[in-house]
């Protein structure tokens, strides 16, 4: 899930990610990783914290999403808004290092001026960028019934959303469709107790920096 966010944010035209969801998007990809481990079995709620199951991690578990759970380490609990704290400031470049090493993106630094340097990333396949976002667009703008969109996409989408993701939904259509986005957003709470929450308090700290 953490990959699919990166992907959905990157703008293939331009070579970069998009800017309005610059500040948070650390703290978009480890919610992301927290949401995909609750999913996979290996991180539930405990009377509103973070708690590791007994579930055992796989051995082909990605590099971010086995940092992420290791920052909850077993027999103990952590708010969710300290699992999310822990390593939003480098999210960004391991998701972005682990894709380019399995070739779905390339990333070039250029020297601009000085100590200047600019980032371009370019996709292996824009047209499933394209799929993977026309999916989860569409599901808002047919307004599909909660309970029958994968929980993943459900929480893909209250993510790009609450980060204000600028590739994803124009205002317009925020506006349009606000009950189908609250009513995704509500089964993502019921599912994910706390996820939310800790979410929001990353984006205002993110952005009221």
């Amino acid at each position: 899930m953490p990959h699919q966010l990166f992907l959905l944010s990157l703008q293939p035209e331009r070579g970069r990610l998009d800017d309005d969801s610059e500040s948070v998007r650390g703290s978009l990809l480890c919610a992301a990783a927290v949401a995909e481990l609750r999913i996979a079995g290996l991180l539930h709620d405990r009377g509103g914290k973070a708690e590791r199951t007994n579930a055992p991690t796989p051995a082909t578990i990605d590099p971010f999403l086995a940092e992420v759970l290791g920052d909850v380490a077993p027999n103990q609990v952590r708010s969710w808004f300290s699992v999310l704290e822990s390593r939003w400031d480098r999210a960004e470049r391991v998701v972005r290092d682990h894709l380019a090493d399995r070739g779905h993106i390339t990333v070039e630094h250029h020297q601009v001026f000085g100590p200047i340097r600019r980032t371009k990333i370019a996709a292996a396949d824009p047209p499933q960028i394209q799929a993977l976002r026309d999916r989860i667009r569409d599901t808002v703008r047919t307004e599909s019934v909660p309970a029958s969109v994968p929980l993943a996409d459900g929480v893909l989408i209250t993510l790009v959303v609450d980060g204000l993701v600028g590739t994803m939904f124009r205002w317009r259509e925020l506006r349009a469709h606000k009950r189908a986005i609250r009513a995704l957003a509500d089964r993502v709470e019921q599912e994910m107790p706390g996820l939310r929450k800790a979410l929001s308090y990353a984006i205002a700290l993110r952005r009221g920096a």
